[in-house]
């Protein structure tokens, strides 16, 4: 009876790399497996028949041998055979494929990994949002902040247990706080149903934290926000977060920057910008008028025939940028002021410039 092509067995090309061969395999493995086909000889004979192909597709000599010579590579007599005697051997032989199947047990028999409170964690880092203005951001400033965290108990040090007595190890998982559950030829590790993954038993448990061995306190800081912040910038406060677990270190505090909504200003980079409404003289004539600034009132020249939309520049008036000493410009969009109503002085000269012009206008609007 003639052999199967080992590519059409994996249901692969022959140009596959190793990666895609390995895929195959896993596929294959996971279809055919002995606990998923108790009892079916035709299951478990595929099964044989995929390990058979990944073991010479899987090693770069064979592989060239048998797209060289074909399954007589591998006859009696011409060296590094291959075949498996039973399936144990398979699962042997290929332990590292088929313990990425179970939850990481690693495919080796009675593996677990060590569970339970001795091992010291790190805190996790927390999140805390804050607004603030411009004006904060042209200067810089000290905030204080006040925000929840969770950290050890100290009446109990973190161990949930009464001061004066100690959590009991759990028979169950021997402390590990992982139980493993044979399931055919495979080892599989979960958390312990008595003690959740802990590893111990708290019979006199902590009034404080009720066992637990964590509580919840408010924490109040004070934090440097430097100029030049922009909206989503982040500060990060090392050991500010939460409180470790069983003498872990504590997570880091990361302060984000939100800008309060300007009525006046708008932000782009360092550039902050603003309406400026000019007397229309002004525009025609040019000449300077007084504009506020982030910090003082200053003077601003007006061209001579200044256009509404047109933008006016006061340099170094903007913000700092935070990773220099420059700052940005302040920005106006001009627009023409006109006034709703004109005395008799300034209705005269109006008319006078308009018939110099040649421009009919009317004295009186209905």
């Amino acid at each position: 009876m003639s052999q199967r092509d080992y590519y059409e067995i994996l249901g692969v090309e022959k140009t596959a790399d190793q990666e895609g061969i390995k895929k195959a395999y896993r596929k294959l493995a996971m279809q055919f497996h002995p606990d998923k086909n108790p009892n079916n000889p035709e299951a478990e004979e595929k099964f044989k028949e995929a390990a058979a192909a990944y073991e010479v597709l899987s090693d770069a000599q064979k592989r060239a041998k048998y797209d060289r010579f074909g399954h007589s590579a591998f006859s009696q007599g011409a060296g590094g055979g291959t075949g498996f005697h039973d399936v144990e051997d398979i699962f042997s032989h290929f332990g590292d494929i088929f313990g990425d199947f179970f939850g990481g047990a690693g495919g080796s028999r009675g593996g677990s990994r060590q569970g339970g409170r001795s091992q010291a964690q790190r805190g996790s880092d927390l999140r805390y949002v804050t607004e603030i203005s411009l004006k904060d951001v042209l200067k810089g400033l000290q905030k204080d902040i006040e925000f929840e965290s969770e950290e050890n108990c100290h009446p109990c040090n973190g161990t949930g247990a009464e001061k004066g007595s100690t959590p009991k190890t759990c028979s169950t998982c021997g402390g590990r706080g992982q139980v493993v559950r044979n399931q055919g030829f495979f080892s599989m590790s979960s958390a312990c149903p008595t003690c959740h993954g802990e590893g111990v038993i708290i019979t006199h448990p902590c009034k404080a934290c009720k066992g637990a061995g964590r509580t919840s306190k408010k924490k109040k800081l004070q934090i440097n926000i430097p100029a030049g912040v922009d909206e989503g910038t982040r500060l990060r406060i090392s050991g500010e977060g939460e409180g470790g677990y069983r003498g872990g270190p504590a997570g880091d505090l990361y302060v984000e920057i939100r800008l309060k909504e300007d009525e006046r200003y708008e932000r782009k980079g360092d550039d902050i910008y603003a309406e400026l409404k000019v007397p229309y003289p002004l525009l025609m004539l040019g000449g300077e008028m007084d504009v506020e600034t982030l910090e003082k009132n200053e003077k601003i020249e007006i061209p001579k025939g200044t256009q509404p939309n047109e933008l006016l520049k006061l340099s170094g008036h903007g913000l700092p940028s935070l990773r220099g000493s420059r700052r940005g410009n302040l920005i106006f969009l001009v627009q023409p002021e006109i006034p709703h109503k004109l005395n008799k002085e300034e209705e005269k000269l109006l008319k006078e410039i308009a018939k110099l012009k040649g421009l009919e206008v009317k004295s009186k609007f209905f």
